[in-house]
């Protein structure tokens, strides 16, 4: 579908959140389209590491899910859209276009609830569990549930088992 966009070329693909990461990096495009539900580094944590590494590059959410607390989070992390899965063809044009014009697109489905939860005042929900721990405590968390051991874990972010160990102490 996204080959079908005019003026749209997909310049790579990652299979994970980390290589996406990587790949924004080498390449810098105007736009990423992301999955949260990935290996390695969820779409979340990802999108605010691309958004850090190269700001310029907008992300264009694209999830099953559709809880104002997945959208909120995406959004917050640097997300200019959050498009669900089974919207139709013309919506991801249409998401894609508002992002790349510099706007913020909300599929119709999860749109609903975050202008409701604006309109009756609903309180934010800061200091819920996941937001008090760090990105790389997030991060070794989700290696942790994808059953990695620490050395694995350790091996792969580049740091020292001990460094590992002591953030599996403090989640």
């Amino acid at each position: 579908l996204v080959e079908e966009v005019e003026g749209v070329e997909i310049v790579a693909e990652a299979s994970n959140g980390r290589e996406a990461v990587a790949l924004v990096k080498q390449h810098k495009p105007d736009l990423v389209i992301m999955d949260i539900s990935m290996k390695e580094l969820n779409g979340i944590e990802a999108t605010a590491q691309i958004k850090a590494e190269v700001p310029a590059t907008r992300v264009l959410i694209l999830s099953m899910h559709t809880t104002e607390d997945f959208v909120r989070r995406a959004i917050t992390a640097g997300a200019s859209g959050y498009l669900v899965k089974d919207s139709a063809p013309l919506d991801l044009k249409m998401a894609i276009a508002a992002v790349l014009r510099d706007e913020i697109y909300l599929s119709p489905r999860v749109s609903r609830h975050v202008v409701s939860g604006f309109l009756h005042g609903k309180p934010q929900q800061d200091g819920t569990t996941m937001e008090v721990l760090t990105a790389r405590q997030r991060e070794i968390l989700q290696m942790i549930a994808e059953g990695k051991s620490t050395k694995e874990i350790a091996f792969q972010l580049d740091v020292s088992v001990k460094t590992v160990e002591t953030h599996r102490a403090a989640l």
